[in-house]
């Protein structure tokens, strides 16, 4: 047993209990439950990349969204913290960043055309592939944890529209969110800051170069930001004021004696920002890691698995398509009726089998002929109309077979189009039966709570029949003509 379950349990078996106490079992209740929050997610996120179940068709195109779930496996067993700072040219985004390293390290003002590529013992500052304005500051903690902190372009520096784009990354990304503003909010930073806020990250407003104002304004524009511009999105908790560089005036001599003042540089003040990032830290600490590494996992898991699934739709379809015509020419050429209705039942079989190899969903020939029972019971109506069209057409083409000799092979085209027929009423069955299977393969060999008779129903009823059954006859139509022109 481990020294915080100790503790607790001390506790519980202790007649002489103080507010101390109370205090450091919850702390260590706490603690226990944040591991096992991090454990958790690292153990969900890890099976969901080993466990992706792709195709090397369906990885086609898809390597940056599994690059994005690996990274992201990645910060959790790391231990990365990630801290982004948003906000306009001018803001001091860069100063403040560099304020809370101690380090000039992050480029001051545009960043456009800027390259750099710096490492020491324990950080590096790297520039996003994706995003080359991005500046991303890597440090090194104990174990393999890190902290990261990302410096964007400012968001006036870049169209709207490519902005929203690269602000909606990031903060996904993200752990905690750094608005910086330098005065009262524009409507540019208001659209901005609102955008941002929707992503549902801490957020810290920070304002900054309050050394540039008198105290009395300086308090004026934080109860206005405060009071009026962001009531709705931020709490004032989540507001503080630095001056990230500020500028100090000194009076210096000159050569005449006589003194001059000038400006310069004065230490930061961004111990309120500091503070304020340490409290969401020690408060939510792995929490918020796990919790905001899962929610952007689960996001990119979305695209996998719809374009999984777009993919295995688009090779369902084809599936289909194929048999479709395979069973349609099939039942067209074939003069005998019961071997019509046994020929149509093993290629639906076939088909289901094909089906389920394409979903990774393990079936037996029985266990085909199984479903096909159950869609073929479901689909009530249409199996048995199949049925008797099957039944008469074929007694129908037959006897015009036969007659063929007779007539001087002028039975041929009725012969033909009667052919043509059945096999286009087979098709249309073998179609439904084809969609209602990729539905139920695809809800992963479930039915769902509507059961198959409602799926099969829902299904059937979104069928054009009249147009499916029109290009089966066409496709159909030019296969039978080949293939009596050739054997004739």
């Amino acid at each position: 047993m481990n020294n915080k379950s100790s503790t607790i349990n001390n506790l519980l078996f202790n007649d002489e209990w103080n507010s101390q106490d109370i205090e450091q079992a919850i702390k260590s209740v706490e603690t226990i439950q944040e591991e096992l929050n991090y454990k958790q997610a690292q153990n969900s996120l890890r099976d969901l990349v080993n466990n992706l179940d792709l195709s090397p068709t369906e990885q086609s195109g898809l390597e940056q969204e599994i690059d994005h779930l690996v990274n992201l496996l990645d910060k959790l067993e790391q231990s990365v913290v990630q801290l982004a700072a948003f906000g306009m040219v001018g803001r001091g985004k860069s100063s403040v960043l560099n304020a809370l390293l101690g380090q000039e390290i992050f480029q001051t003002g545009p960043l456009h055309g800027v390259t750099r590529s710096i490492d020491s013992a324990n950080w590096k500052l790297i520039q996003d592939e994706t995003y080359p304005e991005v500046q991303r500051m890597i440090i090194s903690g104990s174990g393999n944890s890190q902290i990261q902190l990302i410096d964007t372009p400012g968001i006036d520096e870049v169209d709207g529209e490519t902005r929203e784009a690269l602000a909606r990354k990031i903060a996904k990304q993200v752990d905690l969110i750094l608005f910086i503003v330098a005065g009262d909010i524009t409507k540019v930073e208001f659209q901005a800051l609102s955008q941002l806020r929707e992503a549902g990250k801490p957020m810290i407003l920070v304002f900054n170069k309050i050394d540039q104002y008198p105290e009395a304004d300086r308090l004026a524009i934080y109860e206005k930001i405060r009071d009026e511009r962001v009531k709705e999105l931020l709490s004032p908790d989540e507001i503080v004021m630095v001056a990230a560089c500020p500028l100090v005036a000194q009076a210096v001599r000159e050569a005449d004696g006589r003194l001059k003042m000038q400006r310069r540089r004065g230490n930061p003040q961004i111990e309120p920002l500091k503070l304020k990032i340490l409290e969401i830290l020690h408060r939510e600490g792995k929490s918020l890691v796990a919790l905001n590494t899962m929610l952007y996992a689960d996001e990119v898991n979305e695209q996998v698995v719809q374009r999984k699934m777009t993919i295995r739709e688009e090779a369902a379809n084809a599936v289909i398509q194929k048999t479709v015509i395979t069973k349609a020419v099939a039942i067209a050429l074939n003069p005998v009726t019961a071997v019509d209705l046994l020929t149509g039942a093993v290629i639906d079989v076939a088909m289901i089998l094909s089906l389920s190899r394409l979903y990774a969903i393990p079936m037996t020939q029985q266990g085909a002929i199984g479903l096909l029972q159950k869609i073929a019971f479901a689909m009530g109506g249409i199996s048995v109309s199949e049925f008797l069209a099957t039944f008469g057409l074929s007694s129908l083409k037959g006897l015009l077979g036969l007659s063929a000799p007779a007539t001087g092979g002028l039975s041929l085209a009725p012969y033909l189009s009667v052919a043509i027929t059945q096999g286009a009423v087979s098709g249309v069955s073998s179609y439904a039966i084809g969609q209602v299977t990729k539905t139920y393969l695809a809800n992963d060999a479930s039915w769902g709570p509507d059961g198959p008779k409602a799926v099969v129903t829902r299904i059937l009823e979104s069928l054009d029949e009249a147009s499916i059954l029109n290009r089966i006859k066409w496709e159909l139509s030019a296969k039978l003509k080949k293939h009596y022109r050739q054997n004739f």
